[in-house]
């Protein structure tokens, strides 16, 4: 005689993963993106009602949230969104710094692929000399370079690290690249961290990547001041 199949323990958690996963994802990019402010306060009965779920989903994607530092829990208090910390942020450029420097090292001694490397050349060059178009995402297509480079060495658990790392200073880095001398700028330290990869120059790939980074870096205080002033006033960064 044959059983009726029903789903089995584990695929019943499989699902409620998937559950929390997405709403996790969902949340995460409300707050990248502006939609929830700094200080704002997230309900569990609001989320299950807004997602058509239990409590358990949405319990595991608080708390993914909040293991990541995006989101805070108080007792008595519930979850609100945290206010960006500076030097959390400054700490974060730095660990940016130590896998990019690695990274460009590491492509130096061990080549590049020339379509990859030809590819990112011709854009950045022709960034450089056309100057930069009026609907192109400056901050977006600064990521992707970097991004670029990391995914160049094969290595996927360092591209895991760094995009969790780079995700976390987007909303800082909309306001990174904000005028075109930055952009001309950015454009001309891409092109020479490119050209010390290609001749195999470590140090100086290293040097290129750091004055990169550093141009960023020591304009942070003012972007979170001018991020947090246009939120406030009803004008979301740029995204």
């Amino acid at each position: 005689m044959y059983k009726a199949v029903h789903p089995t323990h584990s695929y019943t958690q499989m699902l409620k993963r998937n559950l929390s996963t997405d709403i996790y994802e969902r949340l995460k990019q409300r707050i990248m993106y502006w939609e929830y402010l700094p200080g704002s306060r997230l309900t569990e009965e609001a989320l299950c009602e807004e997602f058509n779920v239990s409590r358990s989903p949405v319990r595991e994607a608080l708390g993914t949230l909040v293991e990541q530092g995006l989101v805070e829990k108080e007792p008595h208090k519930g979850y609100t969104v945290r206010q960006p910390d500076m030097g959390e942020i400054l700490e974060l450029y730095d660990v940016r710094l130590a896998l990019e420097m690695y990274v460009v090292e590491w492509l130096a001694v061990n080549g590049m692929e020339d379509a990859v490397w030809n590819k990112l050349y011709k854009f950045w060059t022709d960034i450089c000399e056309n100057q930069p178009r009026g609907d192109l995402d400056f901050a977006r297509e600064d990521e992707h370079f970097h991004e670029a480079l990391v995914a160049a060495t094969g290595n996927q658990i360092l591209l895991q690290q760094y995009t969790s790392v780079i995700e976390r200073l987007h909303y800082i880095r909309l306001m990174d690249i904000t005028s075109d001398d930055k952009w001309i700028k950015t454009c001309n330290h891409h092109l020479k961290v490119l050209d010390f990869i290609r001749e195999g120059d470590a140090e100086s790939a290293r040097n290129a990547i750091q004055k990169n980074i550093y141009e960023g870096r020591k304009n942070v205080d003012q972007a979170v001041k001018e991020i947090l002033a246009k939120t406030y006033m009803g004008t979301k960064p740029r995204t």
